[in-house]
């Protein structure tokens, strides 16, 4: 394998191509199917609304009856949501509450405050146009429309459409099974006592969290020494019980780094460092035919490696149509005077300048290990290999809420 550094966009088509789907499908109930990605199109079996019906709390009329505003008409029945009223009779009104069915004769609702009503008459002081305040059969959605396509990661607002169509259960991709393992005789787990040159585990904590909010099961295997067998028993062991396997740490060229080792060991390597800033030392390959990412120590790598590269891949797998995270061109509110020899991904938020402008804000400390600056942040922006960067300078931004 060559040791030239791989740039993202090359290995990101790499890890695309090598994406096989999961040909594994599950039906589910409604409530649970929040993050789970559609096996089939969705399609609607009936008009959304089933009927005309009020937009607003009023009077429903036939715009006939009326020649000018200020016309004291009968009214000759009340409408509820959930009721079903009598045609209208010629010459009257129709109470009709929001939701409820609109009448056979009437052709639009006179909303509320424009009418006065007393002793069971309603003077109507603002002339409708005929279908007003009328939500019209099928406006949402028609019988036979493509509501939600294969492919499709259902999000809340997804749940709720659906159930308007009265669908209870969904068809999805089984989520993946993603092992996580962590490496380092520095790490230990958090609640016990720091020893001298020990280190609380961060990375799988974060990792868990960023598999979960996509919808996958996540299987921790806890921490590993830095040993070659044990290194292998835990690669063994969860490609034994997961779809795909995350490591964190033991990936680069130190003498205790032995991931590398033991996965070209139990199966291949495919990629192995990146052209990118933090997350150089990134692996991918596979252990026992089970894909397997290499992700570096230190925690902002991770996230970063996670976001940029596992995540798309993940998704691939799952059936997303969608696998890269949205961007937007944002102003820069800082400056960088040196070129890097990588392509960089910085910690910002979002800012309003004196003008009035939202422009980027980078972190003070920019290094791999402070994790502070992810909690700081809103996203990440992206500064290309060998550029500087000066105020007022467009950026590629990654806004967090796309990627959790």
């Amino acid at each position: 394998m060559s040791s030239a550094l791989i740039p993202i966009e090359k290995a990101l088509d790499f890890l695309l191509r090598a994406a096989e789907e999961n040909p594994h499908v599950i039906d589910v109930a409604l409530p649970e199917a929040l993050g789970c990605v559609l096996a089939d199109s969705q399609r609607a079996t009936f008009d959304v609304p089933d009927f005309d019906n009020s937009a607003m709390d009023g009077y429903a009329i036939n715009t006939a009856d009326l020649d000018k505003a200020g016309v004291t008409i009968p009214v000759s029945q009340t409408i509820a949501a959930g009721h079903v009223g009598e045609s209208l009779a010629p010459g009257t009104a129709a109470r009709i509450f929001t939701g409820g069915k609109i009448p056979q004769g009437a052709d639009a609702v006179v909303i509320q405050e424009n009418t006065r009503a007393e002793n069971g008459q309603v003077s109507i002081m603002e002339m409708p146009g005929k279908g007003d305040n009328i939500r019209l059969r099928g406006h949402d959605i028609e019988k036979g429309s493509e509501v939600l396509t294969r492919g499709h990661q259902l999000r809340a607002q997804d749940l709720g459409m659906l159930a308007s169509l009265g669908i209870s259960s969904v068809s999805v991709k089984r989520p993946l099974r993603v092992a996580i393992i962590n490496t380092g005789d520095e790490v230990i787990a958090p609640g016990q006592p720091l020893g001298p040159g020990q280190i609380y585990d961060s990375n799988s904590f974060t990792l868990e969290g960023l598999l979960k909010g996509m919808g996958m099961e996540v299987i921790k295997k806890g921490i590993v020494e830095d040993s070659l067998s044990s290194t292998e028993a835990a690669l063994t062991s969860a490609a034994g019980d997961a779809d795909c396997i995350i490591s964190t740490g033991g990936v680069s060229v130190g003498d205790e780094d032995h991931v590398r080792q033991a996965v070209e060991n139990l199966g291949e390597l495919g990629l192995w460092k990146l052209a990118i800033k933090p997350g150089k030392p990134f692996s991918y390959g596979k252990v026992t035919g089970v894909p397997f990412f290499g992700l570096p120590g230190n925690p902002v790598a991770v996230f970063v490696t996670f976001a940029m590269l596992v995540r798309p891949y993940l998704l691939k797998i799952q059936g997303c149509r969608t696998l890269t995270a949205p961007s937007l061109q944002i102003k820069s509110g800082f400056t960088l005077a040196s070129a890097n020899s990588r392509l960089e991904f910085i910690r910002v938020r979002l800012q309003t300048n004196a003008n009035g402008e939202q422009v980027l804000e980078a972190f003070g400390n920019q290094g791999s290990s402070i994790m502070t600056s992810l909690s700081w942040a809103d996203g990440l922006a992206e500064i290309p290999l060998g550029e500087t960067v000066t105020a007022g300078q467009f950026l590629k931004f990654i806004p967090f809420t796309g990627l959790l």
